[in-house]
């Protein structure tokens, strides 16, 4: 008689239960990455208020601990995920970093490596514990030929939206021409006309990476597959959802923002050393009046030059206007620069401004009622968590599609301003420092009443409004989400595949 295999989250292992019905188990795969891994254990936890559906996440044991809390709030809130450890390539990493963001910069690239090296983990996974689905993050293409060959569906996971996605695939397929003009126009695309500079465009676009090495691979991996899951919601980015259903998968589920119906307290994504600092970041904004606060924050995987923090903070300093940092710290646990900040300046500033040295609880921060305004790299999930809280951004984008996703707010939302209108770029050599004085001019204008961030504000709440009514019942992404799990049941019908022994 064949046994049915149900996950215990309370015991943290695998139990054979005999003569019930087999729940429908789906393993999740997500990328290296912070910005990727936490939508997709968001994902992965609305998967799992489904009691038909046996979510589980595939990760290694550093990344794990990242995501733990959140997994343990899933669980005490019933909604049960399982985890599922394989080893960390070895690459030549110190132990326990396994993550971009906790990699040096001039590291990063090992974090890539691994990422080919996880293959053969991953296929031995996939066949040993056989799930009924797969969902896997677009870099790891091989997934799809996998999955076909155990005869179960591999959902593709997109942790950016469709308008950079489609910009980047437009872009891709006319990269000899691009080397040739300063300003790339992006074919092919709905909407209103889109202009960046060469400058401003991912490094893959312009030169051989591990990106445009496997670029190919990816998208033909995803257009073989079940289909794509992206976060993000229809009435955000709707003529984009329509033209990406259209011609880059084979069906599309827009289920975001995955972050309104996160089960990670304060500490998501943080650890669970997180949760102290967390408390201290909303007991201070408590103090602070209503859309008063700033809140500057680069993400996870940003790096700045020693300069460029001093004229960040002499400019945050100069525009009189609460702020609330959070700097990063160096895969080593440094500061991103040392001997960055102005001798007195946390003296000058006590009491107004706020600096967090490194994880700083983002969602609950963008929700809480002091903040008026959100300083940002327009990372995706720095621009849909700020869409979802209604605040308008002062962006400042650094690398990859960062540049790009800041058009989808400043020029086509109308949700955010740009800091800085000179010279930027995504190569490290070609930045130019942003000096304090623009800064706090830009700072201090966008953030008074009635000033140039007003029409941003209207639209940021405007968008806040559609992103709840998205993930609410019978909305868009609601739907999404139920058609999805819907579609992957139903490919279990007449399936009478075994367990495989263990």
């Amino acid at each position: 008689m064949a046994t049915s295999s149900s996950y215990s989250a309370a015991a943290g292992e695998w139990s054979e239960v005999g003569g019930t019905k087999k729940p429908f188990r789906v393993f999740f795969i997500p990328f290296f990455a912070s910005g990727h891994m936490i939508p997709m254990v968001d994902l992965a936890c609305l998967f799992a208020a489904r009691p038909d559906i046996e979510p589980t996440l595939v990760l290694t044991p550093a990344n794990a601990a990242l995501v733990r809390p959140t997994i343990d709030r899933s669980a005490a809130a019933g909604r049960p995920v399982g985890l599922l450890l394989f080893p960390f390539p070895s690459v030549g990493l110190p132990d326990g970093v396994e993550n971009l963001a906790t990699a040096p910069a001039s590291e990063s690239w090992r974090v890539y490596k691994a990422v080919d090296l996880a293959q053969t983990a991953h296929d031995e996974i996939l066949r040993r514990h056989r799930p009924d689905a797969v969902v896997a993050d677009i870099p790891y293409w091989w997934t799809t030929a996998i999955a076909a060959d155990l005869g179960i569906p591999r959902v593709t996971f997109h942790a950016v939206g469709v308008f950079p996605q489609l910009v980047m695939n437009n872009l891709f397929r006319f990269r000899s021409e691009i080397q040739e003009r300063q300003v790339v126009a992006v074919p092919d695309l709905p909407g209103r006309p889109i202009e960046i500079p060469r400058a401003e465009l991912p490094e893959f676009l312009l030169e051989q990476n591990h990106m445009s090495d496997t670029w190919d691979r990816m998208k033909k991996a995803q257009l073989t597959c079940h289909g794509v899951v992206v976060n993000t919601f229809y009435g955000f980015e709707p003529e984009y959802c329509d033209d990406y259903r259209r011609v880059d998968a084979r069906q599309a589920w827009f289920v975001g923002p995955v972050a309104l119906a996160s089960c990670g307290g304060v500490e998501r994504g943080g650890g669970t050393a997180a949760k102290e600092d967390g408390g201290r970041c909303m007991a201070w904004l408590d103090t602070k009046e209503e859309g008063s606060v700033l809140f500057v924050c680069f993400g996870s995987w940003c790096h700045f030059t020693a300069a460029q923090l001093r004229e960040m903070a002499a400019g945050l300093e100069a525009s009189g206007q609460p702020f609330l940092w959070a700097v990063r710290k160096d895969g080593d646990g440094s500061e991103e620069e040392s001997n960055w900040m102005p001798e007195g300046w946390e003296d000058r500033v006590a009491g107004r401004g706020l600096v967090v040295r490194g994880w700083a609880p983002q969602v609950a921060i963008l929700g809480h009622r002091a903040v008026g305004a959100f300083l940002s790299h327009c990372g995706w999930n720095s621009v849909l968590e700020a869409v979802a809280a209604g605040k308008p951004m002062l962006t400042w984008p650094l690398v990859f599609e960062q540049f790009i996703n800041e058009r989808l707010v400043v020029e086509v939302a109308g949700a955010g301003k740009r800091v800085w209108e000179g010279q930027r770029s995504v190569a490290e050599h070609e930045k130019t420092v942003v000096p304090g004085e623009a800064i706090a001019r830009k700072v201090s204008g966008f953030m008074k009443a009635g000033g140039e961030g007003e029409t941003a504000r209207k639209k940021a709440m405007e968008l806040s409004v559609a992103a709840r009514a998205a993930v609410a019942k019978d909305g868009s992404s609601h739907r999404d989400l139920d058609s999805l799990i819907d579609e992957l049941l139903a490919t279990r019908v007449g399936n009478t595949r075994q367990d495989t022994p263990t």
